[in-house]
């Protein structure tokens, strides 16, 4: 757990507030814009109630003559006022603006340099409730609530000098109940940023419930899932609401206790008043008790300020946890353009972590530049865990990989990957037209022809053509509006594009039908040549022409050799075969 959690209390509020607020330093000329205006309007207060004053004192010496020009000076006056506030809350929305670019970037930025490890282990749902409603958050405890701390700051010093001004004596009645008033504000917001903190945590359940029924919404349908997604649903609404119901019930009686306490200040000064005052004029009776029942307005402004500032930081605290996280170890300083292909494994170990046993145990296999290697087995074998170190998804724990003899470690992220086209089970499309999705990242800006040919080789391009826009289709999200063989070859189509020196295919033929298969087949052994290739299948009528055919069990490798050496050994090869030969059949 982030020590941000560990640290707690006043100081640890500090220090994550103090870290909020260096977000908003790079605008400190609009801030100090902000300031000067919110200072003007807060100038203002003080200076109704003295014209009060004024006014009261030239009616009772009958002196009327010298306020004529009074209504001019209101006029003027509430003029600066309305400037005043609109300096101070145009430029502190600019600031609030700037500010949430500058976090929802610095989230996202962050979310694309992290380990796969760190996905593999969150809630999707929590991590895009960071940049949804926890940014919100946030910026109202940087700018909203810094509105009301430094505008009522101002006003409240404002009034509370022209009191002790007054009478000071008076004064210090209104000042004695401080300690309560901060006691107050201390318990209140230290239980709203709880109720804050778990209130965040439901709707990032609400934000995964919400993404898996959609993304999900065929196996939903085809199982009859709806009854229990919605209670699930509302499940977490609820547990929401009860959140929001303790939240508002703690501002809303903050409020009245607040106003009840500064109650008996006023009631207090209003009758030493009667005693201590009997030497005034109406006119500073009247404004210094307009000016005292002027102050608990701010007062109370600054509380509701330091809740929210705490509700902003339970927030922030979410998003510094992630902003905290280690991204992906790149310490490499070797970059190339492009590798032979060879690949060797030496006594390589791997261990997922909370795992019991080792996904992968002693791990040695050469393969020259140009082959072709299958990964065959039963599921948990280690096979799909072989390939994915080798693009660094995972970094090994013992035993080293090599690329043409250099440690992986050694290249930077950028280049190794560079080395690797990979097309998976699961393909990953984007809400883009299919264009986009073969040309995808560093793709982009590649020449339409080449794209055609990828598509072509891929035999994507029988499909596409019929298409209204052809290439520039929209194909939906994850590629909803295409079949599966069709997703799978625009998958493949990336993977040519790219033209990597080693190809890794994951079940890269699961999707496709007889037909499809065929031509991807006969695409990919065109393809596979002079490229070292990795391909994990379940078929084994796809990987019948591999160089090389491992077999793995538990984590191991336990048979190697070509197709027909494996199925005249008569071992673990051959049971595979026979069984999938009998299935088929």
């Amino acid at each position: 757990m982030n020590t941000l959690n560990e640290s707690g209390g006043a100081s640890g509020d500090a220090q994550v507030y103090k870290r909020l607020m260096r977000f908003v330093l790079p605008y400190w000329r609009l801030f100090l814009v902000s300031t000067v205006g919110f200072a003007i309007y807060a100038a203002t207060e003080p200076a109704v109630v003295m014209l009060i004053q004024h006014i009261i004192d030239s009616f009772q010496t009958d002196k009327r003559s010298e306020i004529a020009w009074l209504p001019f000076l209101f006029i003027g006056l509430f003029l600066v006022r309305g400037v005043g506030s609109f300096l101070g809350n145009y430029y502190l929305a600019r600031i609030s603006g700037n500010v949430v670019h500058t976090l929802r970037c610095a989230i996202f930025d962050h979310y694309t340099r992290l380990p796969v490890a760190y996905f593999d282990s969150h809630n999707s749902g929590y991590m895009i409730s960071r940049i949804t409603n926890n940014i919100g958050e946030v910026t109202r405890a940087t700018t909203d609530s810094v509105r009301s701390l430094v505008r009522e700051s101002f006003t409240a010093m404002g009034l509370l000098a022209y009191l002790i001004y007054t009478d000071w004596r008076l004064s210090l009645i209104f000042l004695a109940i401080a300690p309560a008033v901060a006691m107050m504000v201390r318990y209140v917001g230290k239980r709203l940023k709880r109720l804050s903190r778990n209130m965040q945590d439901t709707v990032g359940d609400i934000t995964q419930i919400t993404s898996e029924a959609v993304h999900g919404n065929r196996i939903v349908k085809s199982f009859g899932g709806e009854p229990y997604e919605r209670q699930r649903f509302k499940q977490r609404s609820l547990e929401n609401r009860k959140q929001y119901r303790k939240l508002i019930m703690t501002v809303s009686l903050n409020n009245p206790l607040m106003q009840l306490l500064i109650s008996f200040a006023l009631a207090g000064m209003m009758y030493a008043a009667l005693i201590i005052m009997q030497n005034s004029s109406p006119g500073e009776f009247v404004g210094f008790f307009t000016a005292a029942f002027l102050l608990p307005k701010p007062i109370r402004s600054l509380s509701d300020a330091n809740a929210e500032i705490l509700r902003g930081i339970a927030a922030a605290e979410t998003l510094f946890e992630a902003l905290d996280q280690p991204t992906e170890m790149d310490a490499g300083d070797i970059d190339i353009e492009r590798c032979q292909g060879r690949i060797e494994f030496k006594n390589l170990y791997f261990h997922y972590p909370g795992a019991e046993d080792d996904a992968l145990r002693g791990i040695d296999l050469t393969i020259e530049p140009g082959q072709s290697v299958a990964l065959v087995g039963a599921s948990g074998g280690g096979k799909s865990t072989l390939i994915n170190l080798l693009p660094r998804f995972y970094d090994y724990s013992e035993g080293e990989i090599l690329i043409d003899g250099i440690e992986l470690k050694h290249y930077t992220l950028a280049s190794l990957r560079r080395q690797i086209a990979l097309v998976t089970q699961n393909v990953t499309l984007f809400n883009a037209s299919v264009a986009d999705n073969i040309a995808y990242g560093r793709l982009q800006g590649v020449e339409r022809k080449r794209i055609e040919q990828a598509a072509r080789d891929a035999y994507a391009m029988d499909f596409i053509s019929k298409m209204p826009q052809g290439l520039d289709t929209e194909i939906g999200e994850n590629g909803v509006k295409l079949s599966g063989g069709q997703r799978q070859r625009l998958a493949l189509a990336r993977a040519l594009l790219k033209n990597a020196p080693i190809l890794i295919l994951d079940e890269a033929t699961s999707a496709l039908d007889t037909e499809s298969e065929r031509y991807i087949q006969a695409a990919l052994n065109q393809v596979m040549r002079g490229r070292t290739s990795l391909v994990v299948a379940h078929r084994l009528s796809t990987i019948e022409n591999a160089d090389v055919i491992l077999v793995m069990e538990k984590g191991r490798i336990v048979e190697a050799g070509s197709h027909a050496a494996l199925l005249e050994l008569n071992g673990a090869y051959a049971r595979l075969h026979k069984m999938q030969f009998r299935d088929e059949a």
